[in-house]
């Protein structure tokens, strides 16, 4: 998996490429984990993201935590394979998907 930043002021997009699983779930949570200092505005954009794990699903959930507490996350450019694994997971209720 390849993981993309762009930092614009407090607004951070990351756009992985690729699969995120439980081999590279753990790489992109050490990633965002210290470039979220400062960041009001969490964009994911899965134009790129071809599956995602329960792993991947785990680390998004941690980061909607971290930014309930000081901005906000939205997720774009879902595919219809994750969008299926979002509701039958139900984050399709818990996060920001346009």
């Amino acid at each position: 998996m390849t993981i993309h930043q762009t930092k614009n002021g407090s607004e951070l997009t990351v756009a992985p490429e690729g699969r995120l699983d439980t081999a590279t779930a753990p790489e992109l949570e050490k990633t965002l984990t210290p470039a979220l200092d400062g960041v009001t505005s969490l964009i994911f954009d899965f134009e790129k993201l071809a599956y995602i794990s329960s792993a991947g699903l785990r680390v998004l959930l941690s980061m909607q935590k971290r930014m309930n507490q000081q901005g906000s996350m939205k997720v774009l450019h879902v595919s219809d394979v994750i969008m299926e694994i979002f509701e039958v997971t139900g984050f399709n209720e818990i996060l920001t998907i346009e």
